[in-house]
């Protein structure tokens, strides 16, 4: 059995408030609770700013990876109470966290007892521990997102579109991010003008702005791929 293991890791985690860091894990802490009832995924946080998520229907990974991108975006973290460390929480804001998807099999997955063993969670780690930026005083992001199996046809079909998907991310406001994450939950948009208070209109613009119909198009992609 195949699975897409989730590994990644909050950008500049360090530089935030104790207040906004324990804000962040809250917050993911009832994300990963939601995506076990969405998608059955067995998720947890690692020292606070380290997550790993096992995604059993594999072909969903990406699609739970850019629910945890968009969410993480669209917490409320105030850039004006930082004057030290401003331009770091700047790139939390722009990025929210790095993402791998290990795609493979796991020899050992029971996570009532939390054991995650396995081809899958070694790749996605790899690449997660590979890039890490942590005590780096100067940190330069190229890409946030990332797919890493071992089948080169997938890996170099995969490379280009979440390296687009990482662009559009990066640029989404946190509205944006907001009204993303709950369309890639599958709530259509009156269901999503209303938990936000705001019209229907203004959903579709936030919608089409941060590419919705592309992001759509590309997890469609990636699930149709895997399920072959």
């Amino acid at each position: 059995m195949m699975y897409s293991v989730l590994s990644g890791d909050i950008v500049s985690s360090t530089s935030l408030h104790s207040k906004d860091r324990s804000l962040v894990e809250k917050e993911l802490i009832k994300l990963l609770e939601k995506l076990e009832d969405e998608f059955n995924v067995y998720g947890r946080i690692i020292k606070g700013d380290y997550i790993e998520c096992v995604v059993p229907k594999a072909e969903d990974g990406l699609r739970v990876a850019l629910v945890i991108k968009s969410f993480v975006k669209s917490i409320p973290i105030p850039l004006n109470s930082y004057k030290k460390d401003k331009n770091r929480v700047r790139l939390f804001k722009t990025h929210g966290l790095r993402l791998a998807i290990g795609y493979g099999p796991l020899s050992r997955y029971k996570p009532k007892e939390g054991i995650i063993d396995g081809e899958a969670i070694y790749l996605s780690g790899r690449e997660i521990s590979g890039i890490s930026t942590h005590n780096k005083e100067r940190v330069v992001i190229k890409n946030t997102l990332f797919f890493v199996s071992e089948n080169e046809s997938f890996n170099n079909r995969f490379k280009p579109i979440f390296e687009l998907l990482d662009t559009l991310l990066s640029k989404a406001t946190a509205r944006q991010s907001e009204v993303l994450y709950l369309k890639l939950l599958n709530q259509q948009e009156d269901e999503i003008a209303k938990a936000l208070g705001i019209g229907q209109s203004a959903v579709n613009r936030h919608s089409t702005s941060v590419g919705w119909n592309a992001i759509e198009t590309a997890v469609l992609d990636f699930s149709k791929t895997l399920s072959k």
